[in-house]
């Protein structure tokens, strides 16, 4: 009998005075290919990090790899979360720094990172550019790694572990930030990898999964435990209580004008790239839109000008809540009126700061709390993060929790001042699916009290009731604007368009 792939008995991890995993037990045979699921911070990411050598535990963990086999004898991990750094081997960026015209000198490009991986990794270039094909990803070479979307950055640490063909691939939330053709191409690659001998790890609660994965567990009190099908790990999904929305987020935001954004013919460039074409779009209060697009299909770049992060909004025509940009506002007289959620803005955020701090920062739209807070908005920041079940972590840094964790910490910074506009780009990544349905019902009730949405999603299914209309963009430009039919989107449980689009 061959020995397994993966050998795990008796693993114990401690995190910062906290059990993380007891006595776990997790044999992996070849041919098995499995999905690793459950709620959000069970212990998924550090068990992974523990099998790719990345983080310590005390155990037996043993890795079999096969010395006959010409696939790469190592144990790789794509994470959630990637970081990536500047010329200088350092990765202290600024938000707003992806979109200024100094931005070219900072990163590499997209070919100078492959080139660099193949290297390090003895790979031949010409290997990779089929999975950049697959990918939609070779007009992306001459691009710099800070001009990249969330999507797009997702897709390059993707095309680099399937280009290696790793013996053992683990990947953390694989799907999150990709669009519907993303994620199909995504599952055609896997399960040619899994034909190959690559034996997959996926973490993921998406339902819509590579064919080749045959095996299916997740973490029950620090221990491993395994199902015969997906629709078993349903059973340990633990209900969340219900609770009533705080008070000062009961009552309508106090509008400063009833034009909350109109842009005419807006042109983004940077160089010869054109990443905004002729953008024509009004956002009146009280309306809740869906914006939606493929990967780099310009949505970061719509939104930033909305935001008042992008420069190049002063040579174009474009009014903020009744302000014609350019006309004398600072960009802390734009941020005052919206509440922001993006994966961007969660890149480069203080992660340093506590809990607490980082839901009081949203009353300033600071990235880290610098004042003392007033009794009265004190009690604010406490009802909120009660009401989002963090009140035992609020004095924990933030980045010290995990990564569901920290995106509901910044969703209750992103609503704490009861905005004129919400901005929710893609606000559920990292979520787990309860998280996912509890926030929806939250940005229903906010809306309900007149609140003004904007909302990034690709599926239909995890999405909020309460959007009235859609905006698509494609190659930066719009394609598509209407109402959304309410009925029909009860009965989908995928975004049409997207499928329309990748067809």
């Amino acid at each position: 009998m061959s020995q397994p792939v993966v050998h795990i008995q008796n693993l114990n991890l401690q995190y910062q005075q906290s059990l993380v995993l007891q006595d776990l037990n997790w044999t992996i045979l070849s041919g098995e290919n499995w999905l690793l699921d459950g709620e959000s911070g069970n212990g998924k990411t550090s068990l992974a990090k523990v099998i790719a050598g990345l983080l310590a535990a005390s155990g037996n963990i043993k890795i079999n790899f096969n010395d006959t086999n010409k696939l790469t004898a190592k144990v790789l991990l794509v994470e959630s979360w990637y970081q990536f750094k500047n010329l200088e081997g350092v990765a202290n960026f600024y938000y707003q720094q992806r979109y200024t015209s100094q931005q070219a000198k900072e990163t590499l490009t997209v070919k100078a990172e492959l080139a660099y991986y193949a290297k390090e990794n003895h790979l031949s270039i010409d290997d990779v550019e089929p999975i950049l094909e697959i990918f939609n990803f070779s007009s992306l070479q001459n691009s710099q790694l800070i001009e990249l979307s969330s999507g797009e950055h997702k897709k390059l640490q993707l095309v680099k572990a399937l280009w290696l063909k790793p013996q053992v691939l683990i990947l953390d939330q694989p799907y999150t930030g990709l669009d519907f053709k993303s994620r199909k191409s995504l599952n055609l690659l896997l399960d040619e990898a899994a034909s190959a001998g690559v034996t997959l790890i996926l973490i993921s609660n998406d339902d819509d999964l590579p064919s080749s994965i045959n095996r299916f567990a997740t973490i029950v009190n620090k221990k491993l435990v395994t199902v015969n099908t997906k629709i078993d790990l349903q059973q340990f999904i633990p209900q969340r209580e219900n609770k009533t929305i705080p008070t000062f987020l009961r009552t309508s935001p106090v509008y400063s004008s009833q034009q909350i954004a109109k842009m005419e013919n807006i042109q983004i460039s940077y160089g010869d790239k054109k990443v905004l074409k002729n953008v024509s779009w009004e956002v009146k209060a009280g309306e809740k839109w869906l914006l939606q697009g493929h990967n780099g299909s310009g949505k970061s770049t719509l939104l930033s000008l909305i935001n008042g992060d992008h420069p190049q909004s002063y040579a174009n025509t474009l009014y903020l809540f009744g302000n014609k940009r350019g006309s004398g506002e600072s960009i802390w007289d734009i941020k005052q009126h919206i509440g922001l959620i993006s994966p961007e803005f969660h890149w480069y955020f203080d992660a340093s700061a506590t809990v607490w701090e980082s839901v009081a920062s949203g009353l300033y739209d600071s990235v880290g709390l610098f004042r003392q807070l007033p009794y009265s908005k004190s009690i604010l920041v406490d009802e909120l993060v009660e009401y989002f079940g963090l009140t035992e972590e609020k004095n924990r840094l933030l980045n010290t929790l995990p990564l569901g964790a920290q995106r509901l910490v910044l969703l209750a910074r992103t609503i704490i001042k009861n905005p004129e506009l919400l901005i929710l780009d893609e606000p559920c990544q990292g979520l787990d699916k309860q998280q996912t349905q509890h926030f929806n019902q939250l940005v229903d009730e906010l809306c309900s009290n007149g609140m003004t949405l904007i909302y990034v999603g690709h599926f239909e299914s995890q999405l909020p009731n309460c959007l009235e209309k859609k905006i698509v963009l494609d190659n930066g430009e719009v394609i598509l604007i209407e109402k959304i039919d309410k009925e029909s989107k009860k009965h989908k449980a995928s975004d049409a368009l997207s499928f329309a689009l990748s067809i």
